[in-house]
């Protein structure tokens, strides 16, 4: 992917809120998820504290293994958590039973993956209002158009997705967990299925649509120029969080991440807490 032509919010922390603190879309406290048992337990996720600031980008990195794409499940709740706390907004997600979870990722949350998940038969508009439309809500004309505009295919809203390019597929995709105005958007690996030019043009997106709309997005991502699309970069190894960079760059990314491949018998990096001050 060649080196990203964007603009970031490099101006620091955001401001304090009138309460005197900065908002905060999602917090966990403590958060641990063990898989299996005795011998075999495995701890995805150990002691994980971290808050993901309103209207801010956040990419997570990590080596294979790290608990990447396990984090960002338990924050959305597609993950019932061994132990600790998640909350969205005001919500605590434990406190939910299984349809309070699903309306609340269908009302309050929007989803991006690699793969881009278009309904063939539909065509671009209709894919991006299809959740709405599932939930029997209807579209704020004003906000669809302002995404519309910033995904950039306004002419192309009448093609089905074989018409398109992976890039505009993607973008679609992107468009479609804006249509909702979730309070926080999750990204697994959003480019990850797309050549250089198409990722790009993703990035730019996602990346618009923090700047100028002030969605609140957390991506997943293995790649240290998608990366630099962030506000911050959080890197996790042996399921904690052992680093937080403000205003990444490619370089300043890279240089992390070489910092993962110890040699045997060197100590694991030391966990750190993110929680909001």
């Amino acid at each position: 992917m060649s080196t990203p032509r964007h603009t970031r919010n490099v101006s620091g922390p955001r401001p304090p809120s009138a309460h005197g603190a900065a908002s905060y879309a999602a917090v966990a406290t403590g958060l641990r998820k063990v898989y299996g048992e005795g011998e075999t337990e495995v701890r995805a996720l150990d002691d994980v504290s971290v808050g993901f600031r309103s209207g801010e980008f956040t990419a997570i990195m990590g080596p294979s293994g790290s608990g990447k794409s396990t984090l960002m499940h338990c924050m959305a709740g597609l993950d019932k958590i061994s132990g600790g706390s998640v909350r969205l907004g005001d919500v605590e997600l434990a406190s939910l039973d299984d349809n309070g979870l699903t309306h609340l990722r269908r009302d309050r949350l929007g989803f991006i993956f690699q793969a881009f998940n278009l309904l063939p038969t539909l065509t671009a508009l209709e894919n991006i209002t299809l959740p709405l439309d599932i939930a029997g809500r209807a579209a704020d004309p004003e906000w669809l158009d302002k995404v519309v505009e910033t995904v950039g295919l306004g002419h192309r809203l009448d093609h089905r997705p074989a018409q398109l390019s992976g890039g505009q597929q993607q973008r679609v995709a992107c468009a479609r967990a804006l249509a909702g105005r979730p309070e926080i958007i999750f990204a697994d690996e959003p480019t990850g299925n797309l050549d250089s030019h198409s990722g790009t043009e993703v990035l730019n997106f996602l990346r618009a649509s923090v700047t100028e709309a002030g969605q609140t997005i957390v991506m997943v991502t293995h790649d240290a120029v998608a990366a630099s699309y962030a506000d911050r970069v959080l890197f996790l190894a042996d399921g904690r969080i052992v680093d937080d960079m403000a205003e990444p760059t490619p370089d300043r990314v890279l240089e992390r991440m070489r910092a993962f491949n110890r040699k045997p018998g060197e100590p694991a990096a030391a966990a750190v807490s993110v929680l909001p001050l």
